[in-house]
């Protein structure tokens, strides 16, 4: 009990001498860096060395077992019970008070010695936990995700790429809204003109659209059936055409003449040609904005990855005694892609690298027409029928080579489902491929036709009317009613609607009754009736009055329609008596 009571003022002086030493090392860690765990075992140590001396002086006559009996921390928590509530309430502050900052020497708040000791481990993880949300809130404050992010044109774009005009720079785009193109079709250096220009294009079709749309949103109460006569805004537009294409010139002069031929010998097929004067500026300024519209398609596709960059795009085929300009990419293998050029064979369709190559494979091959059975002939034409299941490899490669050529192509390899039938010209060589069309062998919605095309070699001689011609006699065949399968190309569009046109006027022109059944042409034309109904309303031949919709028998139509077949004559027609074919069974 004595020595109990000499060591309370002792105990007291210890505890304030420890708490400078405690708040001073913080000090000096918040200066310096030290870690806290550093700190914390630095002060335990000096804690216990300090006890320890003064235990020696407060006991200065004692003896060995006095000085074995005082442990400093087993006394004090073995204590009496006031001591203990102490150290208890000391231990409740120091947990409420850990948020706060450290104490300097010189604070006016005081610190108990249970700071010290229960502090020391929770302190580790409360720095860290601190640091941690610091840490956060930093990463929080520089991060910009949640911000709608812009594109820039350098993010869309490889500068390793350039365009292929001689001279440009690939700054600028033919639409007005890029900073930068790579390719002939955006290039505004090819079309002879300035980035500044197409700019100035861009803002003039921008305010061209709004005036459109706003003009549309007025006609909206106009039902699309019944009023069908044209506004007087419309009737305006009308005039306003029909003046401007009236004061066009009517050919080139001399010096214009002049200009145009050294502009051609300068630059060559490098720039496009002088357009000018050639027809109205109305008209004119369509076909650029056509080109803009469709430069701006491209672009789309060549950001989203369906398109080929680069040198990664075929660029011409040699194909027999041709060479052409391919449109769009097709899926050739990456060795044969990067080409730029590839050579077929006009007969069996297989793609070569070289000239080399293609010359030692006409001296061994020996097909000189598709594989599959002749159907029809007449004169030099002639139309085989191609399975895709027993002839794989020529209909894969005859889709590869169609895909050069149309835009929403997307069959390649899984041929076996369909039947190709390929129209042929004859001479003294083998049969010359001019184009073809597929079908499926069972159409679920009678589908006369998959995919389509003629040759660029062929087009406007009339085959594409003979392949859709064609297409429609074999439904007749079948007896069912036919209708090619959707999308249709822009080209394939245009042939369709003037076939369909073609064939309800010589309906018309020959029917001799009053009343008219769409059925009824229907299936005497084997034409699908929502194809018949479109291009009756295209040709503003169906009226809806008094509660009937009316065809109307445009006889002017009809005349123009007569003069056009006479100047043509009867050269690019199917005869029906020279096919020889039976429907394939299952279909």
């Amino acid at each position: 009990a004595d020595l109990e009571h000499a060591e309370a003022p002792e105990s007291a002086h210890r505890r304030s001498s420890t708490r400078l030493t405690r708040a001073s090392l913080r000090l000096s860690q918040s200066s310096q860096g030290i870690p806290t765990s550093c700190v914390t075992s630095f002060c335990r140590g000096s804690s216990v060395f300090s006890s320890g001396r003064r235990i020696t002086r407060s006991q200065q006559g004692a003896t060995n077992t006095t000085a074995k009996k005082y442990p400093l921390r087993q006394s004090r928590s073995s204590g009496s019970d006031t001591e203990a509530n102490g150290e208890n309430a000391d231990i409740k502050q120091g947990v409420d008070r850990d948020e706060t900052p450290p104490r300097t020497p010189t604070g006016n708040a005081p610190s108990s010695e249970s700071d010290i000791e229960v502090s020391s481990p929770s302190n580790d993880l409360e720095d860290e936990r601190l640091a941690k949300e610091l840490s956060l809130k930093e990463a929080a404050a520089h991060d910009l995700s949640h911000r709608p992010k812009r594109r820039r044109f350098h993010e869309s774009y490889n500068f390793n790429m350039k365009c292929p005009t001689p001279g440009c720079n690939s700054l600028g785009h033919l639409t007005g809204r890029h900073e930068r193109h790579f390719s002939i079709s955006g290039c505004p250096l090819y079309h002879n003109l300035s980035a500044d220009e197409c700019k100035g294009k861009a803002t003039t079709r921008d305010k061209q659209t709004e005036e459109r749309t706003l003009s549309h949103r007025q006609d909206e109460n106009r039902h699309s059936t019944r009023n069908q006569a044209p506004t007087d805004r419309q009737l305006r537009y009308k005039e306003k055409v029909t003046e401007l294409r009236r004061k066009r010139n009517s050919g080139l002069n001399k010096e214009q003449k002049e200009k145009y031929m050294e502009h051609r010998q300068s630059h060559g097929t490098s720039r496009e040609p002088l357009l000018e004067n050639i027809t109205s500026d109305y008209d004119l300024e369509l076909f650029r904005k056509a080109q803009a519209r469709a430069s701006e398609d491209l672009e789309k596709l060549r950001l989203a990855g369906h398109v080929s960059e680069g040198s990664n795009m075929i660029k011409t085929i040699v194909f027999g005694r041709y060479e052409l300009d391919t449109w769009y990419h097709s899926p050739y293998p990456e060795e044969y892609a990067r080409l730029g050029r590839l050579y077929m064979c006009e007969f069996c369709l297989k793609y070569m690298k070289s000239q080399t190559i293609l010359r030692r494979h006409l001296a061994k091959c020996v097909w000189k027409h598709p594989p599959g059975d002749e159907i029809y002939r007449k004169g030099n034409i002639s139309v085989f029928e191609v399975d895709g299941k027993k002839n794989k490899i020529y209909c894969q490669n005859l889709c590869l080579l169609a895909k050069l050529f149309l835009d929403h192509k997307t069959l390649y390899y899984d041929v076996e489902p369909f039947l190709f039938y390929v129209m042929t010209e004859a001479d003294n060589t083998g049969c010359h491929l001019v184009g073809y069309f597929s079908k499926e062998k069972n159409s679920f919605l009678n589908y006369n036709v998959s995919c389509i095309l003629t040759m660029p070699q062929y087009m406007r001689q009339g085959y594409g009317k003979m392949l859709i011609d064609f297409s429609y006699l074999l439904s007749k065949v079948e007896e069912k009613v036919g209708s090619p399968e959707r999308p249709l190309s822009d080209l394939g569009l245009i042939s369709y609607r003037s076939y369909w046109k073609e064939v309800l006027l010589r309906y018309l022109n020959n029917f001799q009754g009053k009343e008219i059944s769409i059925k009824e042409i229907s299936q005497e034309t084997a034409v699908n009736p929502v194809d018949i109904v479109s291009t009756l309303q295209s040709l503003q031949m169906l009226k809806y009055w008094k509660g009937k919709h009316l065809v109307l028998k445009r006889q002017d139509l009809i005349d123009d329609w007569k003069a056009k077949e006479t100047k043509r004559g009867n050269g690019k027609t199917i005869d029906p008596t020279a096919l020889k074919w039976t429907p394939p069974k299952g279909t």
